[in-house]
């Protein structure tokens, strides 16, 4: 039985300071994986790095948020002929080190979620994003009919039936790339499961946080699972 063909895509804005890092890691520690870059619409060398690192690079002509870059990533995973498509942040807080486990739990799953809140590592949120996380969760996992702690997590698998689907649609909006998608595959049975990660802090940049941003984050939720929910 041949190995199955695994494509980690990155999605990246901005991240020259650390996607080198980022590449260089995934590469060191999954040599049989290929990675793929995308560049969205970045205004520093994020595209120099990453190629610099080894990865395959694809650049948006302007940005367009994470799900502009995955779909566009899951266009050249269905092109290319991958199995396996593996999304990793390019601020550094995926541990690729979890890459397998997300892969060995698409033999019973068409996506899997590495989810943060599942028991292990020590990330937290409070206040109103950790309200619009639960009001997800909960909904989201009776849609799946598969318990679900962490809905807008970015790190996830998806195998060959899920890629070919987002390869055809995959929202842009914000919060759409996870709550969205997740709406959307559940409604057409494809299998969701999560196994437990651990977050790990940005290797270069500032998260941005504040009261104001978290009191929006909560109303853009609501908005785009209501959104989801309504859609034909």
């Amino acid at each position: 039985m041949t190995e199955p063909r695994v494509l980690v895509v990155v999605p990246a804005w901005n991240e020259a300071g650390c996607i080198r890092t980022v590449v260089h890691e995934i590469k060191t520690e999954l040599p049989a994986v290929d990675v793929l870059v995308v560049d969205d619409g970045s205004t520093d060398d994020t595209s120099a790095e990453a190629a610099a690192a080894g990865a395959r690079v694809a650049r948006l002509p302007y940005n367009l948020g994470v799900g502009g870059a995955m779909r566009l990533g899951y266009r050249y995973a269905v092109r290319h002929d991958y199995d396996i498509v593996i999304q990793v942040d390019a601020d550094g807080q995926h541990d690729p080190r979890y890459v397998p486990k997300l892969i060995d739990a698409l033999a019973d799953a068409d996506i899997v979620i590495g989810a943060r809140f599942a028991g292990e590592g020590s990330y937290r949120v409070r206040g109103p994003r950790r309200w619009a996380m639960y009001m997800l969760q909960w909904v989201l996992s009776l849609m799946a009919r598969s318990r679900l702690t962490d809905t807008t997590s970015g790190f996830r698998a998806t195998n060959r039936r899920a890629a070919e689907l987002f390869a055809s649609w995959y929202p842009v909006e914000y919060l759409g790339d996870t709550v969205e998608t997740l709406v959307y595959a559940a409604r057409r049975k494809l299998r969701i499961t999560q196994i437990p990660v651990a977050m790990r802090t940005r290797m270069a940049g500032t998260p941005s946080h504040s009261p104001i941003k978290a009191t929006i984050y909560l109303f853009r939720a609501i908005a785009i699972l209501v959104l989801a929910l309504i859609r034909r």
